[in-house]
Order: structure tokens, then C-alpha cells, then sequence
């Protein structure tokens, strides 16, 4: 599988990143919006993926740098623990 090589903090935010059969990129999830520069950083640490399908995030609020450094822990296993209580 393909590594796009992130910076720690830019990878935390990430819930997962989809390849397709061809092992390019295809979706990349976060936990929240990203800002369109760490978007931009994305697309060009990605090296042309014709196939990539864009951006998503599980929550749809936007939140500032420092609410996320301030609590990604918490949220991050909040949400793992969502998923874990549907099974």
C-alpha cells in the first residue's frame, strides 16, 4: 500500500485514507473537515491520483487547531468506542 508520508500532526486527523485496486489513493476520511491547506499538502504528497475521490470527514463541524490539539485524545477514543459499541 502507498504511503503519503504525513507530518504526525496531519496524520492523527486522519481516520483512514481508501486505495482502490490499483493501489492509488481514492478517499481520504478525517475526523473533521480539513482546512484547504493541509487539503492542498495532501494532494501533492499524493502525486497525481487520477483516481482519488476526495475528501470526507465523520463530523461535519469545523474546529480550530488548538480545540483539536487540545482534545484529539479524547475524541479520537470516543469515537473508536462508538464503533466498537455497534458490534
Amino acid at each position: 500500500m502507498k504511503d503519503l508520508n504525513l507530518p504526525a500532526n496531519l496524520k492523527d486527523k486522519i481516520y483512514q485514507i481508501n486505495v482502490n485496486s490499483q493501489n492509488d489513493f481514492s478517499k481520504i476520511i478525517s475526523y473533521f473537515p480539513l482546512s484547504a491547506d493541509e487539503k492542498h499538502l495532501i494532494v501533492t504528497l499524493m502525486n497525481d491520483s487520477k483516481s482519488f475521490n476526495g475528501f470526507h470527514s465523520i463530523f461535519s463541524d469545523h474546529i480550530s487547531e488548538q480545540e483539536w490539539n487540545k482534545s484529539k485524545a479524547q475524541i479520537i477514543k470516543h469515537f473508536q468506542d462508538e464503533l466498537f459499541d455497534i458490534n
